[in-house]
């Protein structure tokens, strides 16, 4: 009977997360180490922030590059396997937070996101939004989907480059 009870709680919470986001899919070793080698050439200058950052691959395969990276995942058991897989790695953190309502942080050069159809729209308004507060460029790595309305720089696969310029205000 626990078992039962244990296996209905990580069905309700990983199916509670999907409403707020994408689900989880974990990325591929081989093909983030193509993106950040040929798609954009991370380096000790650049702070990733993985918007949904599931199990933490992304953020490792960054640090890997000497860049330092900031994942935000909403799923507390998530989290808690991240931080576990990341433990002692100094340019890694993991914080639990709802993508939506995070601030990217001033350093930030490079976010990377997972995105479906549904949330590419929002995804899109609140990338352009963080440019616009922080007053600098954001390379934007998509993974999944194309940002509508947005021609991206280059591809592979899967993977989408794409620069969001902040906006001048009136």
């Amino acid at each position: 009977m626990t078992i039962l009870w244990i296996v209905a709680g990580i069905v309700l919470l990983f199916g509670f997360v999907v409403f707020f986001g994408a689900p989880y899919v974990p990325s591929k070793r081989r093909e983030l180490e193509r993106v950040f080698r040929e798609l954009y050439e991370l380096g000790p200058q650049d702070l990733v922030a993985d918007l949904g950052s599931g199990d933490g691959i992304v953020l490792r395969m960054a640090a890997k590059t000497g860049a330092k990276a900031i994942g935000y995942e909403l799923n507390p058991g998530l989290v808690l396997l991240s931080r576990f897989l990341s433990r002692g790695n100094k340019n890694v953190r993991i914080m639990a937070a709802n993508m939506w309502q995070v601030r990217l942080l001033p350093e930030t050069t490079v976010v990377y996101v997972f995105a479906v159809t549904r949330d590419i729209e929002k995804v899109s308004r609140k990338l352009q939004a963080e440019a616009n507060r922080l007053h600098h460029p954001l390379s934007v790595i998509s993974y999944g989907c194309a940002i509508p309305h947005k021609e991206a720089l280059r591809s592979l696969g899967a993977h989408h480059l794409y620069t969001f310029a902040p906006l001048q205000s009136k």
